[in-house]
C-alpha cells in the first residue's frame, strides 16, 4: 500500500515548503518492541497521518524520517520497526535498522505499552540503549486514562528515569512529551518563513463526475485529462502545470471517491489511497460539488478528509449552468444545514463547461493560502485574548472557572494555537474562542487548530503532572 502512495509522490518535482529549517536538524529516533504504537506516536508528533499504522506487528520495517516542528523549532523524527533481541531473518534486519537509528539519533524515544507493562524484550532493549550512550526518554504509550497513567509509574523499574504516559492515539500527554524532547535535543534550528519556490500545489477532489477533469482541461486549454459522462474515468492523479489568473499552479486531478477507503476494493481502493496522498501533498484543496445535485454524505466525507489533513479549502459548486431559481433556493438551505461546521470555507459558483466565474478561482486560492500561512504576533494575540476573556469569562463549573493564562501560535500551514490554562476548558468555550479568533483575524479558507494545555498541579513531592 505504501509503495502505491510513495510511488506517486516521488514523481512530484522537489519543492521547498513555506517553512524550512535554517540548518541541520536534530534527530529523534522512536524505538521499541513490535506493536507498541511507535508509528501512531510518530503521526502524533508530526501532526499528520503519514506513517502507516495497522493493528498487526511488523508493518514498519525501515528507518523512515519525517520532518516535525514544535513551538517554532524544527527536528527530524525517525520511525523504526519493532526491535527484538533474538530476531532472525527479516525480523533481524528490521531490528538492525532500529539499532542504526539509535546510533544516528540525538535523542531516543523508547516506547513501551503502558497497559502490558515491562516485558523481557523491553528489558533487553534497555541494555541495547544503554550501550548506545544516547539520551533516552521513556514513553508509556496507550495511557488512555488516569488509571493507566498511575500503572505506568511501575516503569520506573526499567532504570530510564521518569516514564512519560501518553496516548498517541488520542493525544493525551503529547504536549508534555514534546516539551521534554525539546529540552533533551541539542539546539534546534529556527524555522525560517518565506515564499515557496515553484508553483503552489492544488488538489482537485470530489466524488465521481462532478467535473474535476473538465475544470483541469478548462485551465490547461487542452484535453489534459480524459473526460467522460461515465463516473470514475480518472483513476491515477493527473498532475499538471496550468495557468490560472496569469500565474502557474500545479493542479492534481484526482479520482472521484465513491466509498470510504476501508470499504473500497481493487482499483478503487488504490485510487482512494492516491487521492488521500494527493491531499496530503497539496497546500490547498478545491473540493468540487455538483450544484445541480443534493449535497451528499460522500461530499461531506471528502470535505472532512481535507479538513483533517489541515489543508486550505475552497469549495467550488460546479455545473452552475444547470441551476435554476428553485434549485438555488434549496441549495442555500442545504449549505446552511450541511456545511455549518465549516463556515470558514471559501465558496465559489462556477461552470467548468461554459467557463462561468472560473477566473475567480485564483483570487480564492490566494485568500485561502494567505490565511493558511498567517501568523499572529504573540503580544497581539494575548492582548486580544485578555479582552475577550474579561468580556466573556469561562462558565463556572464545580464552584470555579478555569482561566486562560497565555496563548501562543505554535505554527502555521495550518495555523496552530496553544492555550495555557488553569484547568480544562469546556468544548463549547473552546469553540467560542475559535469563532471569535476567526472574527478578529480572519483565517478565511483555512482550518485552525486549538489545543489546551492545563497548568501542572504540583504534588507533595514537588513533581507536577499535566491534566487533560
Amino acid at each position: 500500500m505504501s509503495d502505491e502512495i510513495g510511488g506517486w509522490v516521488e514523481l512530484r518535482e522537489p519543492e521547498l515548503d513555506a517553512a524550512e529549517p535554517a540548518g541541520p536538524q536534530p534527530v529523534v529516533a522512536v524505538v521499541g518492541r513490535p506493536n507498541v504504537g511507535k508509528s501512531t506516536l510518530v503521526n502524533r508528533i508530526i501532526g499528520r497521518r503519514q506513517a502507516v499504522v495497522e493493528d498487526i506487528p511488523g508493518v514498519t520495517r525501515d528507518r523512515i524520517p519525517y520532518d516535525a516542528q514544535w513551538n517554532g523549532r524544527a527536528f527530524t523524527v525517525v520511525d523504526t520497526g519493532g526491535w527484538e533481541p533474538d530476531a532472525k531473518d527479516r525480523a533481524r534486519a528490521i531490528a538492525a535498522q532500529a539499532e542504526i537509528a539509535v546510533t544516528t539519533a540525538d535523542v531516543v524515544l523508547f516506547v513501551v505499552d503502558a497497559v502490558v507493562g515491562s516485558t523481557d524484550v523491553d528489558e533487553a532493549a534497555v541494555k541495547m540503549l544503554r550501550r548506545s550512550a544516547k539520551p533516552v526518554i521513556l514513553v508509556a504509550n496507550k495511557a488512555d486514562n488516569a488509571a493507566i497513567e498511575m500503572e505506568a509509574t511501575a516503569l520506573w523499574s526499567l532504570g530510564l528515569g521518569e516514564p512519560y504516559p501518553v496516548s498517541a492515539l488520542h493525544g493525551r500527554g503529547s504536549g508534555d512529551l514534546l516539551d521534554a524532547i525539546m529540552e533533551a535535543l541539542p539546539e534546534a534550528p529556527k524555522v525560517v518563513e518565506y515564499r515557496p519556490r515553484g508553483p503552489r500545489r492544488v488538489a482537485l477532489v470530489g466524488r465521481p463526475n462532478v467535473g474535476k477533469s473538465s475544470l483541469l482541461n478548462r485551465f490547461s486549454g487542452e484535453e489534459r485529462a480524459v473526460v467522460d459522462s461515465v463516473a470514475g474515468t480518472t483513476v491515477d492523479p493527473v498532475d499538471s502545470l496550468v495557468e490560472i489568473g496569469g500565474e502557474t499552479w500545479q493542479l492534481v486531478d484526482t479520482a472521484g471517491l465513491r466509498k470510504r477507503v476501508g470499504k473500497a476494493s481493487g482499483t478503487e481502493y488504490y485510487a482512494s489511497l492516491r487521492t488521500a496522498s494527493a491531499i496530503e501533498a497539496a497546500e490547498v484543496a478545491v473540493v468540487l460539488l455538483d450544484a445541480s445535485e443534493v449535497i451528499s454524505e460522500q461530499d461531506q466525507r471528502i470535505l472532512s478528509m481535507v479538513v483533517e489533513a489541515g489543508r486550505a479549502l475552497v469549495i467550488a459548486f460546479n455545473k452552475w449552468d444547470l441551476v435554476d431559481g428553485e434549485r438555488r433556493y434549496y441549495l442555500d438551505k442545504e449549505i446552511d444545514r450541511e456545511l455549518r461546521r465549516i463556515p470558514w470555507a471559501i465558496r465559489l459558483n462556477l461552470s467548468a463547461k461554459t467557463g462561468r466565474a472560473v477566473d475567480k478561482l485564483a483570487p480564492a486560492l490566494h485568500r485561502a493560502l494567505a490565511s493558511w500561512e498567517k501568523r499572529i504576533p504573540t503580544a497581539q494575540l494575548n492582548q486580544w485574548l485578555t479582552a475577550l476573556v474579561q468580556a466573556t469569562p469561562h462558565p463556572v463549573r464545580g464552584g470555579r472557572a478555569p482561566r486562560i493564562l497565555f496563548a501562543t501560535q505554535a505554527g502555521a500551514a495550518p495555523p496552530r494555537f496553544v492555550l495555557f490554562t488553569t484547568g480544562p476548558l469546556d468544548a463549547g468555550y473552546q469553540r467560542f474562542v475559535e469563532r471569535k479568533l476567526r472574527e478578529e483575524f480572519g483565517f478565511e479558507g483555512s482550518p485552525i487548530e486549538i489545543s489546551v494545555r492545563p497548568r501542572k498541579k504540583v504534588g507533595p513531592g514537588g513533581r507536577g503532572k499535566a491534566h487533560g
